[in-house]
């Protein structure tokens, strides 16, 4: 416990942060999670649309310094290359 008045208010300042980041996060693992069902399901409509809330997620995150701005490019990049591959996978099926 705090024994001084400033390391008590910067104390309760960190408690709703951190909670404010693990929800943040939170959300953020949930919208990565719903992409990768979507193209586990082999939507591709589906997919495209849960990758831009994804991306418009990942962006957020790191613009708000809950993960890293490289961190955020590679989730971004690993999730294009998964829609990408799913794409052209439908695409050779259908040819």
């Amino acid at each position: 416990m705090p024994n001084i008045k400033s390391a008590a208010k910067r104390a309760r300042k960190e408690k709703v942060r951190r909670a404010r980041n693990k929800a943040a996060k939170s959300a953020l693992r949930t919208m990565i999670k719903k992409f990768n069902q979507a193209v586990a399901g082999g939507d591709h409509v589906a997919a495209a649309n849960a990758y831009k809330v994804a991306v418009k997620c990942v962006d957020q995150a790191a613009a708000k310094g809950i993960i890293h701005k490289n961190n955020a490019a590679r989730k971004k990049s690993k999730m294009t290359q998964k829609l990408n591959a799913m794409i052209q996978a439908q695409a050779q099926v259908q040819a």
